[in-house]
């Protein structure tokens, strides 16, 4: 699918986050809209993290309510982890927030919704221009002095951060991020072998689905189709080397089978790790908060 900028496009301004309203930007969260290279405003949520600085070691120890939870030393300040959701999630969804307070015991997290998601402007174009929405949040990252960043995405969002780490942002050339993690992520598209995604399909391609999309899931879908047909997420994951890659698929997932994250694992090589998770579902709303803590202890040892 492609887009344009049109759609709802809301300024950028920096807002309190709603779950914070009274904290200010120095050394609290921050909530702003990020403009894409294509024009879309997109809502992001900075959070500074749990961790505590110990200026004897300058490093930050793991704090709040993970502490003792995870296993290592402690984090670097420099790490952020950016936070890619699946489709029809935003930045305010429960379970987008469970994930990014699990994984601000290891460092900072950056949250965003994708364009045509939440607050979001734009329409979603179901994965395509969506790195273009990852790189903004990279980019802001780096600009707030972050050394480290780690991506991690689930489902679409899986597939995003595997494409952006491959081909960064509007410039075509590989995103600079130091670890990418994906979970629940498709290894190629347009597939329709279990129910789950034969009804995405029927969401995203005829208008009486994009309705239900629009009025019942937040989710305002572009009715362009793909062109052209964006690299796939098993063509990506080779030009991803020699970043630390991360694959994580639950073995009971409805939408993608085993064969997905099989695929992708192959295609990274030794550079890939691949975990499947006994009993485990789809995507962030099935990812157990022991599955996050060792997601966090992976981005904060893999990042360099």
């Amino acid at each position: 699918m492609g887009t344009d900028p049109a759609g709802h496009v809301a300024r950028s301004t920096i807002r309190p986050y709603s779950e914070t309203r009274n904290v200010t930007r120095e050394g609290g969260p921050i909530r702003t809209f990020l403009r894409t290279a294509d024009g879309v405003a997109i809502d992001s949520v900075y959070e500074p993290g749990r961790a505590v600085y110990d200026p004897g070691t300058d490093v930050y120890e793991r704090g709040g309510e993970n502490a003792g939870n995870a296993s290592g030393t402690g984090t670097d300040r420099g790490l952020v982890c950016v936070v890619a959701h699946g489709f029809t999630g935003d930045v305010d969804r429960p379970h987008v927030r469970r994930v990014a307070r699990v994984l601000a015991g290891y460092g900072a997290v950056l949250t965003f919704s994708f364009r045509g998601h939440g607050a979001s402007g734009g329409r979603s174009t179901v994965g395509d221009r969506e790195v273009l929405d990852l790189a903004a949040a990279v980019e802001w990252a780096r600009e707030l002095g972050h050394t480290r960043v780690v991506t991690v995405g689930f489902s679409m969002g899986g597939s995003v951060v595997l494409r952006h780490a491959a081909v960064g942002g509007a410039g075509g050339s590989a995103a600079e991020v130091d670890a990418v993690v994906s979970v629940s992520a498709p290894a190629r598209w347009f597939y329709r072998g279990t129910a789950p995604m034969r009804r995405l399909h029927w969401l995203v391609t005829r208008p009486s689905g994009r309705l239900v999309g629009r009025y019942g899931l937040r989710t305002r879908i572009h009715h362009r189709q793909w062109d052209p047909v964006p690299l796939s997420p098993v063509e990506a994951v080779p030009r991803i080397a020699p970043t630390p890659l991360l694959v994580v698929h639950g073995d009971s997932d409805a939408y993608f089978p085993l064969d997905h994250p099989r695929m992708l694992a192959d295609a990274a090589g030794d550079h890939g790790e691949l975990w499947v998770e006994h009993g485990m579902g789809h995507a962030e709303n099935a990812a157990p908060e022991p599955l996050l803590r060792r997601i966090g202890d992976w981005a904060a040892g893999r990042a360099g």
